[in-house]
């Protein structure tokens, strides 16, 4: 018999015993149609869900290393099968909610029966008679499907229409489930007060243990509380909740679960709680130091359509690739050489593992503590990953070194360096005096008038770098620093909210930026060194190692392709480029100071201001950028010894930035096992030095064609004294300092005369000999004549 038909003989019994009167406050028509209707249509809604009784869980977040770091939910619910429940807990609930739940088919019609009088006669439902299966429905109703505040009142609205509802699908899920799925699936969804949903949450929340050890006085005081959640709160309503875990007790007695005996020794004994309700911190909030590396990670999936409500409605594990060792490292650098509490400046590093085919980040993390106390320097802005600071300085100058060594250049290749140099065409303003539509830019120490671009890399002259970003093209070196991970200086309005940063740069061909005077995204710095270390190969930063849902299956994640950004031997050649810095360049007392003589590609950079410095050091195993800015509301220049505003800015990037990064190394073993590209001729040469040294030999007409064949054009000059044969290359240089696409080659030509001897000294009192003086006529020319006469108004 269906449970329609039996309401309706229940209705009708109730009619003939002489309720007449409580029936005209609801129509039985009412009853047997439109409500019946809206239960069969909630149902077919509802029931397959209710059938599988999946409810909002808990996402972990762990580390690398499978320790869980932070939580995110919406109800703090752990689902367990029936298995792992105690059977005590079972029999407690049963025994005070509903006796008669392995009798029943779901509808308990004899309860019913007693309440239906009451409700009748009261115009809506003032006794419910709900069995284990209505509770069911009404908690699932209430607290998963519901999505808003009027689907939670329908939910539990006190209407004959919606108790015909809820009887209708509890009495479908007893045809459905058996009685111990039924039971389970209550256990789990049902609120037990104090942020605990579902009977694991529970047990750990009052007692810290898993549900499966559940005692019976344990079990009697939890299946007391599911009667008012909120009103019988151990922890503030004591005696009302032993009260009722001792109803629920003589209960449990009644139904023969347990002896009366028992129960009145149970009775006597103290509810047994924990001190204080064991709880889980809901979101990042609870990852401490780790918060940083959270955040990221839960933007990372966001954008990967994985949003933060997804993952607070359902049950995930999320591995992320952060390595407990590296991060402890990282952060216990950075509080140390910047206070958390200092006002005004913060420290941050990202540390990334460099790789063909993935960049995993390691650590993440900044001084300042996480967390929402701004008056104690807390933060919860992402500082480790977003747009901030005044810039990374002379950092910057690695990508003009890139572009130049693309276009020929090599480590050996010899800048000249002014003490001033003044460049039209690429900016206005820099040091002081400047002409009008003129950049200007000086050293800020004394250096020899040429080094090589090596030495230049190491010791980080300003000049040599303003001339040679004019050689090798604006737009070449904010490209090719795009490529290799500044990816946020493409984004629309970066720079004044409209230009993005890369055009901004580009259309104004401003030679400033070799010198950094940008804001960085301190996470994509740390990706370019680590590009550099994989041979030129970007990927994108990857926080996530996998994402699997409740049912352990996981989820895919749509990552970008890794792209070679420039080719090996530029990497290579710029890497040990970068090789002098902490052995005789900037970063070279504290390198010292950590006693590190290992391979490490490095550049330090401050900005002008001193309002942000930072140091770039990698190898193949370990990259990362520690960057020190001026994170207040004021602009006001860094100091160094200890770290703080000031207002005369002293702190440079081979201070507390580069000995940040020999602190976290020494205590990373893969830092200390990472290499760099063995050193070779041709990192010295580049290759124009090497089309150069081509030539040398050939005829002036070869070396032509060879090299307009590569686009470059020739002019010559006439090499007398060589010994050469007449009219062979003796040697080649650039018109300029790099050989840029389509420069000038000056072929130097021999004339065909052979040098002078050199004077033998004296042996014995001999008289010195001299070389014989050239004949008057035959191999001299007029410019050997015009050559020599020079030579002897020069003091050669």
């Amino acid at each position: 018999m269906s449970i329609t038909n039996s309401l309706s003989k229940l209705i009708a019994s109730t009619v003939a015993a002489g309720v007449l009167g409580a029936l005209a406050l609801v129509p039985l028509a009412s009853i047997s149609g439109v409500a019946v209707a809206r239960t069969e249509d909630t149902m077919q809604t509802n029931l397959s869900d209710l059938t599988d009784g999946r409810g909002p869980g808990v996402t972990t977040i762990t580390d690398s290393t499978n320790q869980p770091i932070a939580y995110i939910y919406a109800q703090r619910r752990f689902e367990v099968t029936g298995d792992q429940i105690s059977q005590t807990m079972k029999d407690a609930i049963v025994s005070i909610e509903d006796r008669r739940f392995y009798e029943h088919d779901g509808v308990d019609l004899q309860g019913f029966g007693r309440a239906i009088l009451t409700n009748l006669f009261a115009g809506g439902v003032e006794q419910g008679a709900s069995t284990l299966n209505q509770q069911y429905v009404k908690n699932f109703l209430l607290l998963v499907e519901a999505d808003d505040e009027a689907e939670q009142a329908a939910a539990v609205e006190t209407s004959i229409p919606r108790k015909l509802r809820e009887m209708q699908m509890a009495s479908t899920l007893d045809d459905k489930l058996s009685k111990d799925e039924i039971l389970t699936r209550y256990l789990n969804i049902v609120p037990f007060g104090n942020g605990a949903y579902g009977i694991e949450s529970a047990a750990q929340t009052y007692f810290g243990i898993p549900a499966a050890q559940l005692s019976i006085p344990q079990s009697a005081m939890l299946a007391g509380i599911v009667q008012s959640s909120s009103y019988l709160n151990p922890y503030t309503n004591h005696d009302a909740v032993f009260e009722r875990r001792n109803t629920v007790l003589d209960a449990m007695a009644s139904t023969g679960t347990i002896t009366p005996e028992e129960a009145a020794a149970y009775q006597q004994e103290p509810l047994g709680v924990l001190d204080s309700p064991q709880g889980l911190t809901n979101g990042c909030i609870g990852a401490g130091d780790r918060g940083f590396f959270c955040d990221y990670a839960l933007q990372y999936l966001s954008e990967q359509g994985i949003t933060q409500d997804m993952l607070a409605k359902d049950s995930y594990t999320i591995k992320l690739t952060l390595d407990p060792q590296v991060q402890d490292a990282a952060r216990s650098a950075v509080s140390t050489y910047v206070d958390p509490s200092t006002p005004g400046v913060a420290e941050v590093v990202n540390v990334i593992k460099p790789g063909e085919q993935s960049h995993d980040i390691l650590a993440m993390t900044s001084s300042r503590n996480y967390g929402l106390n701004l008056d104690a320097g807390e933060t919860m802005l992402s500082q480790t990953a977003s747009m901030v600071g005044n810039g990374a300085g002379s950092i910057f100058k690695i990508f003009t070194a890139a572009a130049a060594i693309q276009q020929g250049a090599g480590l050996d290749t010899t800048l000249q360096v002014p003490t001033r140099y003044e460049a039209r065409g690429m900016g206005t303003g820099g040091a002081d005096n400047c002409p009008a539509n003129t950049y200007c830019v000086e050293n800020a120490g004394t250096y020899p008038a040429q080094m090589t671009l090596q030495e230049a890399l190491a010791k980080s002259p300003n000049t040599p770098f303003v001339e040679l970003i004019e050689q090798v093209g604006v737009s070449n070196v904010v490209d090719l620093s795009v490529k290799l991970g500044l990816r946020s200086y493409t984004d629309a309005g970066s720079f004044d909210g409209e230009s993005s940063i890369a055009d901004y740069m580009k259309d104004h061909n401003l030679g400033s930026y070799t010198l950094g005077p940008t804001a960085v995204n301190p996470l994509e710095l740390s990706n370019v060194a680590a590009t550099i270390a994989s041979g030129g190969v970007w990927c994108e930063p990857n926080p996530i190692v996998s994402v699997h849902d409740r049912d352990g299956n996981e989820v895919y994640i749509d990552r970008p392709d890794c792209e070679r950004a420039i080719e090996p031997e530029t990497a290579q050649a710029l890497a040990v480029g970068m090789s002098q810095d902490i052995i005789s360049g900037t970063a070279a007392t504290a390198a010292k100071q950590y006693g590190w003589t290992l391979p490490t590609a490095a550049k330090t950079g401050t900005t002008e201001s001193n309002q942000s410095s930072s140091f770039m050091g990698f190898n193949s195993n370990f990259a990362a950028v520690p960057y020190i800015y001026n994170d207040g509301t004021t602009t006001a220049d860094l100091c160094s010894s200890p770290v703080r505003q000031c207002g005369d800015g002293n702190l440079f990037g081979g201070n507390e930035p580069a000995q940040t990064w020999f602190d976290m190394a020494v205590s990373v073993p893969a830092a200390q096992q990472g290499t760099l590209p063995a050193n070779s001729s041709a990192f010295k040469l580049g290759s124009a030095g090497e089309l150069l040294n081509r030539v040398v030999g050939q005829t002036e007409a070869a070396a032509r064609r060879t090299l307009e064949a590569e686009g470059y054009k020739a002019t010559t000059r006439t090499a007398s004294g060589t010994g050469q044969a007449r009219g062979t290359v003796v040697s080649a240089t650039p018109q300029d300092a790099v050989l840029v696409d389509g420069a000038t080659v000056i072929l130097n030509i021999s004339d065909g005369t052979s040098p002078a001897p050199a004077v033998t000294a004296p042996t014995n009192n001999a008289p010195a000999t001299t070389a014989p003086a050239a004949p008057a006529t035959g191999g001299t020319t007029i410019e050997d004549v015009i050559n020599d006469a020079i030579g002897q108004l020069l003091g050669n």
